[in-house]
């Protein structure tokens, strides 16, 4: 089965030259020459992916998240020329699930977007089981989770950090370790990002973030911390 993406880029070289990449790995791609444009499109399409500029004439990339968000967990991979880690922050706030910065290779850029959608998807390692946590449920098969018995919307990336805290429970690891785990270890952002995601994932799960918490300070206290 094709993926589709939505690719978001004022530049029309750049984008012609990512969709070429994408489309010899046979995905389908839409084009966005704004962020008004993507979010019309976003309406219209049922699409696996978004690949988001963030300096877009119109409305900005991080407009443009936050609104997709709002309505959607479909992964995001933001694409920008700045390179600061404080832009890469302000991104995984908002919920994105990739960060690449420019200039940028498309093949990498395919690479990263496959394998994302394979985490997504669950065809990496998943086990046909359900985690209990007291209220908090994951099913790996159906790649959901629940709190008490009600559904929770995760990112791709919150939800692959929700099951490495479960399968390394009690065991004390230091934020690259994590890192290096769920973002991979071609990542080049600031550790502060597990710091972040972890934040968001308490606030998802309510009452239930308390287990999360719980999990963090007795099996994860990272090495400034220690």
């Amino acid at each position: 089965m094709k993926r589709s993406i939505l690719l978001v880029e004022d530049d029309s070289l750049m984008r012609e030259f990512i969709t070429d990449y994408f489309k010899k790995e046979q995905w389908d791609v839409h084009e966005a020459e704004n962020g008004r444009v993507a979010l019309d499109l976003f309406e219209q399409l049922s699409v696996d992916l978004v690949v988001l500029d963030i300096m877009m004439p119109e409305m900005d990339g991080w407009s443009v998240c936050r609104r997709i968000r709002e309505k959607s967990d479909v992964p995001i991979i933001m694409i920008t020329a700045r390179s600061e880690d404080e832009d890469q922050l302000m991104g995984f706030e908002l919920g994105a699930d990739e960060y690449v910065t420019k200039p940028l290779s498309p093949r990498v850029l395919v690479a990263r977007a496959t394998a994302l959608m394979k985490r997504t998807e669950g065809t990496v390692g998943r086990e046909a089981e359900t985690l209990l946590y007291g209220e908090l449920s994951v099913n790996r098969e159906a790649h959901t989770v629940t709190v008490a018995g009600q559904l929770v919307n995760l990112s791709p990336k919150e939800y692959d950090l929700l099951l490495f805290l479960i399968k390394h429970y009690g065991k004390v690891l230091a934020r690259e370790y994590i890192l290096n785990a769920v973002w991979g270890y071609d990542y080049l952002g600031d550790e502060r990002t597990v710091d972040t995601h972890i934040k968001k994932l308490r606030a998802k799960l309510g009452d239930a973030g308390r287990l999360i918490a719980t999990v963090i300070r007795s099996g994860y206290k990272f090495e400034s911390e220690a």
